[in-house]
């Protein structure tokens, strides 16, 4: 038996200071691994953070991107709508104006047409001067001189006629402020009042408009 302790020790002998070897680096070799536990914690950690604030960032930049479109949108509403006033407009004054020159094209010559009835009423006094009874064949000048007037005041008529320039001869008509000018009222028998029963001067409208009112009289109750 003694001799079996003694073998037991002699194996024994040589593995002890690997033993203690091994007891006295385990300390470090914790240290070591708790170390490298922390620095993989603090490494999640960071992580976290870093996707965390990834998280973030994006959220405000969408925010400032949404306000930016926003922005945007409404400068591209006013833009438009000013656009679209503008061409209202110009639209607007191209038609004024187109009308100013259809109404010059129509109306430019009202002017010169005041002066040409002058002459046509004129004419037409000389033609009603004219005794219609000393109009026969064996006064041929004075025969030849009336029908010349007469043919010369259908002419005109028909050149006026041409431009837009017509005669008012309202004759029985109802009285019309816009195209009559009453120079008298008077009872007539047998005619309505406000009828007219006289016209003293022929009046003339161009292309619609009154030119020239008819001067008249005018029936009143008796």
């Amino acid at each position: 038996m003694a001799a079996v302790a003694q073998c037991v020790r002699g194996a024994l002998r040589p593995r002890l200071p690997l033993l203690s070897v091994a007891l006295r680096t385990s300390p470090r070799l914790l240290c070591a691994a708790t170390q490298q536990k922390n620095t993989g914690q603090n490494l999640e950690e960071e992580q976290s953070q870093s996707q965390n604030e990834q998280k973030v960032e994006p959220s405000s930049a969408e925010k400032l991107l949404a306000e930016e479109k926003a922005k945007l949108e409404e400068q591209l509403k006013e833009v438009t709508e000013k656009y679209k006033r503008a061409l209202a407009d110009a639209e607007n004054v191209r038609q004024r104006s187109q009308k100013l020159v259809e109404e010059a094209k129509l109306y430019g010559i009202q002017s010169f047409c005041k002066d040409l009835l002058e002459v046509a009423d004129i004419l037409e006094k000389a033609t009603e001067s004219v005794p219609k009874e000393e109009i026969k064949d064996e006064n041929p000048h004075l025969k030849s001189l009336y029908e010349g007037l007469v043919m010369t005041e259908i002419q005109i008529q028909k050149v006026f006629k041409k431009h837009g320039l017509l005669r008012l001869n309202p004759v029985g008509a109802k009285f019309d402020p816009y195209e009559h000018e009453a120079l008298f009222h008077a009872p007539v028998e047998g005619q309505e009042p406000g009828t007219i029963a006289l016209v003293s001067k022929i009046g003339y409208k161009l292309h619609g408009r009154t030119l020239r009112p008819a001067l008249v009289g005018v029936v009143k109750d008796a």
